[in-house]
């Protein structure tokens, strides 16, 4: 009997016991599955709210700099400033002024007199804190109204202006922030040697053997691209900690201004330790109460796996979670390009439409239910479709980006396309479509034939110089022997007569070359002080012979007095010219041509008046488009 109930007994705590440590061994293992995946989940939040202290610091710098910006402004609308000498009031104005923005780093203000090298420092008066001059410094700079070329310069401590955003920072317990500018220079950093120096070379230098690549990297793909984002690299230091240091960090653009692009980078970095050591804690006592509740109860197997039932639902509701995330992202996604006025569609490797955004079917006069699955010839005409499909074939191809610029007729017109082609690749990694973006560039092809228009009559300004300067010599030479011969011949005799009419016509091609060199001499393209009055006499000193050609009548109807504007005499003569020449052919039977300038308040006006033909009410929205002489 005893023996059988040994056996039994030994049969049921076998099996119990082999169940058991299989259970145990199972929940050991999804326990530190579970733990690797927490510490992920927890250093992606961390990193997501390091991210959020990134953006934070950073917008407050923006506002800061913003106020050192509106304050330069407002001081130079000043008048005490407008004088050519600083006074009392001057100093007075500057230093409520200093009052305001040292808190900002602001230690010294100047006012630079470009034209007679003149600088005037204003420094904080004793009262008030004072801020050093060392470190790395940033000038904010903004031209005085008035005649005079004068500068106001604020010279700004970049390590005062960040140190109140960035010193109490702390990520975690002892996490902290640096800012890199656009070249990679540290502007604020914990150890103060850093400062002022390229990021890249003095961690090289401060920590020897520390993998330091990652950091490279983020820095160099990302922050000196303005971009932000999380991650994690090695790092030789921490708040006097020496060696190999995971970090994790997070960095954001700071942006200092838009037009040209300048900005800095803000990064939060902590210790990885930290976050590892509190989930690893926290996760330890979790994993020793479950071993303490299989050991206390053989058959509490079912609780461990109840107990990572209870977990599992967890993470399903937060990938659930993520997945609605996700899909409120493709939904965002989508509206984005259905809002966008480019043109934005998908097609395949033989050109037939995938896809395609709102804008682009109502530009072509349908929706997109209407063009998918047809050929790109739907759409734009053949040269450009075979255009289209070599830049489709190369993507494919190579898998690579392409840009291109085409034409496209539309309508009684013709818009320019900038289009970029980009591969879809699936998740097989091989390319499911090409994505096409196109932007009309139109306004800039239409700048850019102006500006070559420009540039040809500036060299057409330089012939007709040189063309005159020719002419000359030879007119020269003519009259020169015209008043030989009238020496010789008689007073009064039809040979005399001939002769004059010869000296007089010789002298008015003289005076017309002469006109023709002032007015086209070369000149530099640099705006000057001129009278408005006489820059017109002098091009009409050059057209008036076209105008008696043409059987015009001229008016000029000048203001009293000088009418002094700031131009480039030259470019403005040409503009003059070219206006009276569309006069002349707008009256080919003969008319009157009104000049007139008059100054209205602050500003100088002039009117050009023919009674011609005008312009056909069709062309009025091309007039300022280049054409093309044929």
């Amino acid at each position: 009997m005893v023996k059988n109930q040994a056996k039994t007994r030994k049969r049921v705590i076998i099996p119990v016991a082999f169940i058991s440590v299989v259970f145990l061994a199972a929940g050991a293992g999804l326990g530190l599955w579970l733990g690797r995946e927490t510490k992920r989940m927890v250093a992606d939040r961390f990193n997501q709210e390091q991210l959020t202290i990134a953006q934070n610091v950073a917008r407050l710098i923006e506002r800061e700099l913003a106020f050192l910006k509106r304050e330069i402004l407002m001081l130079r609308e000043d008048e005490a400033l407008n004088g050519p000498e600083p006074t009392l009031e001057t100093n007075r104005i500057i230093q409520l002024s200093l009052t305001r923005v040292i808190e900002s780093g602001v230690w010294k203000i100047e006012i630079v007199d470009l034209e007679f090298q003149k600088i005037h420092i204003f420094t904080p008066n004793r009262s008030q804190p004072q801020v050093s001059a060392s470190g790395i410094r940033m000038t904010l700079a903004s031209a005085l109204p008035g005649e005079l070329p004068r500068v106001l310069l604020f010279n700004v401590n970049i390590s005062w202006f960040l140190s109140p955003f960035l010193r109490d920072i702390r990520s975690g317990q002892t996490g902290y922030s640096w800012v890199i500018d656009q070249k990679g220079r540290f502007l604020y950093h914990p150890r103060a040697e850093f400062l002022g120096k390229d990021a890249f070379e003095v961690r090289d230098k401060a920590y020897p053997g520390v993998p330091l690549g990652i950091i490279d990297l983020i820095q160099k793909d990302h922050m000196l691209k303005g971009e932000e984002g999380t991650g994690w690299y090695f790092s030789g230091w921490h708040r006097g900690i020496t060696g190999k240091i995971k970090k994790l960090i997070a960095y954001c653009p700071v942006v200092i201004s838009r037009n040209p692009p300048q900005f800095w980078s803000v990064a939060v970095v902590a210790p990885v330790f930290e976050i590892e050591g509190a989930v690893h804690r926290a996760f330890f006592r979790q994993f020793l109460l479950q071993g303490l509740v299989i050991l206390a109860i053989i058959m509490g197997a079912s609780t461990i796996i109840l107990f990572e039932l209870r977990w599992s639902r967890s993470l399903e509701r937060e990938v659930e979670d993520r997945t609605k995330s996700l899909r409120k992202s493709e939904e965002k996604y989508r509206s984005l390009v259905e809002s966008a006025e480019d043109f934005i569609f998908t097609v395949d490797s033989k050109g037939l439409l995938l896809s395609m955004n709102t804008f682009t079917a109502n530009f072509f006069g349908g929706s997109p239910e209407q063009f998918i699955g047809k050929d790109l010839s739907c759409l734009f005409p053949a040269p450009v479709v075979k255009r289209q499909l070599k830049s489709i074939d190369l993507v494919v191809r190579n898998g690579k980006s392409v840009r291109d610029e085409f034409d496209v007729p539309v309508a009684n017109r013709t818009i320019w396309l900038s289009a970029n082609y980009m591969p879809l690749r699936t998740e097989e990694g091989g390319i499911g479509g090409v994505l096409c973006i196109a932007r009309d560039v139109t306004t800039n092809k239409n700048l850019q034939m102006q500006l070559i228009n420009a540039e040809k009559l500036a060299s057409l300004g330089t012939l007709a110089a040189g063309v005159a300067h020719e002419i000359n010599n030879p007119l020269a030479i003519i009259l020169g022997f015209c008043d030989l011969l009238l020496q010789r011949a008689e007073k009064g005799s039809q040979e005399y007569e001939d002769l004059k009419t010869i000296e007089r016509q010789g002298l008015h091609c003289k005076e017309v070359v002469e006109n023709l060199l002032s007015f086209a001499r070369a000149e530099e393209g640099e705006s000057q002080s001129l009278d408005l009055n006489r820059c017109l006499e002098e091009v009409i000193a050059v057209v008036r012979h076209t105008l008696e050609m043409n059987d015009i009548d001229l008016v000029m109807e000048f203001s009293e007095g000088r009418l002094v504007v700031e131009a480039d005499s030259r470019r403005l003569q040409q503009v003059f010219v070219n206006l009276i020449n569309n006069a002349v052919a707008a009256m080919q039977g003969g008319g009157t041509l009104t000049i007139r300038t008059m100054g209205v308040r602050d500003k100088a006006v002039i009117q050009f008046q023919d009674n011609g033909v005008g312009i056909p009410g069709e062309n009025m929205e091309h007039i300022f488009e280049p054409v093309m002489a044929s």
